[in-house]
């Protein structure tokens, strides 16, 4: 847990429910000390909610939220009034007038109490946001000219601009490219208060000094960062499925004994009764004999009756705890694509917002494709354009095996029909036994098949999508995917990770997350970088080298 025993921020009792009455918190009692904390969890497990009661945006319905120093808090959804100067959103802008007022010769006192002690404010903007790779937006811009991951970076800076003594983040690389995380990764890295980051970024989470691992309302501690608390967690687990295995063992011995014990005790009754009917025994001393063998036969059947309940009980906490390790179970054998064959070519492709792909590009099965670079290089805008969704300015796209996108938004489901309503859109030959059975394999069971797609949480959402895309008809060869970890927890990207793996078709992946494109099998590397050119495989301590930030002419407006 935290090395001071007083706690940068404590929760006591604290209970939280949304207004439909669905509970998050009952009870939650957790501290946070020194030192870098990566809070994980599952989808809905109340990790943002977490953040959102110790920033003060929400309020407990019950319990108290202590905090001893001054919060910074950098939510998941950054959004930026377009109209506001660069220096606006530092916080500096009041200082910044004034010391230039000061500088021309306006002496008046209120300049001076805006400045204060700071006169170096400048300089220390200038320092923060070329420490974040921000050093070419210049003051006085405005928010409406940098890219969507830029201005996460510029709220980013704005807080360690102000220096809070808790610094909360919340899914802080979700919209970041590979060279802006790396920038943050070295701010975290740097930072020296108490931070607290929500993340499925586990090249981040590598850089914290604990997990708490939020949990069925509890939050439990592991010290280290996230690898080590994979490798508890693999030992924890060995143990606690060895316990199930034990107790399954002890739970038939008990059974066993139980019913040896009844044939025994029948066995007793049907001499007992043989005797009383031959009458060979006086009256009384039968009689006598007849209720203590009733008496112990009741004690022999209650004694082993409790044991094979606590044998039940233990099995049911060694249940308990194991973790729900489900997988994603794809087996496709009509995605596969032979080695060799042709699954798409790219000619001489000119796409919107300016990037471009020379001559002839071709891509052969079962190819594994990594797409990479900047934010508003044009990833998404290639994704959709060999897809259909968008035509290209000049060139030619064709797709010469069957293929289906998985967009960032997930709008492929139809929200008000059922999972197993939205699947059977894309294959209408299938009967709703064979929907069904295959939906099974992506975790959707019984009435979890029946959930309409609207009221699904993160994770369920793009396991659904994912399903209703890679069961449909015909079966898909060419799978894109944009940015496909986005929002997932750690739980879910394994699950996906496990589904890509059996997956025998051809696949594109765009993507910032270089653990999660390593784990899937990555065959090439492509980035997209003005031009769509090969490179070599993403080091774990470096990049491939960017061209200049604004080179593309949608680099500026966060064009996608």
């Amino acid at each position: 847990m935290s090395t001071s025993s007083a706690p940068a921020v404590s929760l006591t009792s604290v209970s939280f429910a949304w207004p439909d009455g669905t509970p998050v918190f009952d009870g939650l009692q957790v501290a946070f000390g020194p030192g870098r904390t990566g809070l994980i969890g599952r989808n809905g497990s109340g990790k943002s909610t977490l953040l959102k009661l110790i920033a003060g945006v929400l309020t407990p319905g019950e319990g108290i939220v202590r905090t001893a120093d001054d919060i910074g808090y950098l939510p998941q959804n950054v959004t930026l009034d377009t109209g506001l100067r660069v220096d606006e959103v530092l916080g500096i802008a009041d200082a910044r007038a004034a010391l230039h007022a000061i500088e021309a010769g306006d002496a008046r006192e209120e300049h001076f109490a805006a400045v204060g002690d700071d006169w170096d404010v400048e300089e220390r903007a200038t320092a923060t946001l070329d420490q974040l790779g921000l050093g070419h937006i210049g003051l006085d811009r405005t928010t409406g000219e940098v890219s969507g991951g830029e201005s996460v970076l510029l709220r980013l800076a704005a807080l360690l601009l102000r220096g809070p003594g808790v610094l909360l983040l919340d899914e802080p690389t979700n919209n970041l490219d590979l060279y802006a995380r790396r920038r943050l990764y070295a701010a975290v890295e740097a930072w020296s208060g108490v931070l607290v980051v929500v993340s499925h970024d586990r090249e981040l989470l590598d850089r914290v000094d604990q997990i708490a691992d939020l949990r069925d309302g509890e939050v439990t501690w592991y010290g280290g960062n996230f690898t080590a608390y994979e490798e508890i967690i693999a030992v924890e687990q060995e143990a606690a499925e060895r316990m199930v295995r034990v107790a399954e063992a002890d739970l038939r011995r008990q059974k066993r004994e139980l019913l040896d014990a009844q044939v025994k005790l029948a066995r007793r009754k049907r001499y007992g009764q043989k005797m009383w009917d031959q009458k060979r025994e006086p009256k009384v001393v039968m009689g006598n004999r007849k209720r203590a063998a009733q008496e112990s036969a009741g004690k022999h059947r209650v004694l082993h009756e409790e044991k094979l309940a606590e044998a039940r009980e233990r099995l049911d906490d060694a249940v308990e705890a194991v973790r729900d390790d489900d997988e994603i179970r794809v087996d496709l054998p009509y995605t596969a694509v032979p080695p060799g064959r042709s699954v798409l070519t790219l000619s001489n492709l000119t796409l919107r917002y300016g990037a471009r792909v020379k001559g002839e590009f071709e891509l052969r099965g079962p190819e594994r494709i990594a797409l990479v670079g900047r934010n508003g290089a044009g990833k998404t805008t290639l994704l959709r354009t060999i897809s259909g969704d968008l035509a290209p300015v000049s060139g030619e796209v064709l797709a010469h095996v069957p293929l289906r996108f998985l967009p960032q938004r997930l709008d492929v489901l139809d929200d008000e029909l059922s999972v197993a309503e939205n699947v059977a859109r894309q294959a209408p030959d299938a009967t709703n036994n064979r929907v069904r059975a295959r939906l099974a394999r992506f975790l959707f069971r019984g009435a979890k098949a029946d959930q309409r797609a609207g009221t699904l949480s993160g994770g369920e959402r793009f396991r659904a999508a994912l399903a209703a895309l890679m069961l449909a008809e015909p079966a898909p060869q060419l799978l894109l995917l944009d940015e496909p970890t986005n929002n997932l927890d750690m739980a879910s990207v394994r699950q996906l990770s496990s589904a890509l793996e059996s997956y025998q078709g051809t696949l594109i992946v765009a993507s910032h997350d270089v653990p999660f494109l390593k784990s899937v099998g990555i065959t090439r590397w492509l980035l997209l970088d003005g031009e769509l050119r090969d490179v070599d495989e993403i080091p774990d301590d470096g990049l491939p080298a960017p061209r200049a930030p604004r080179d593309l002419a949608d680099s500026a407006s966060g064009t996608p």
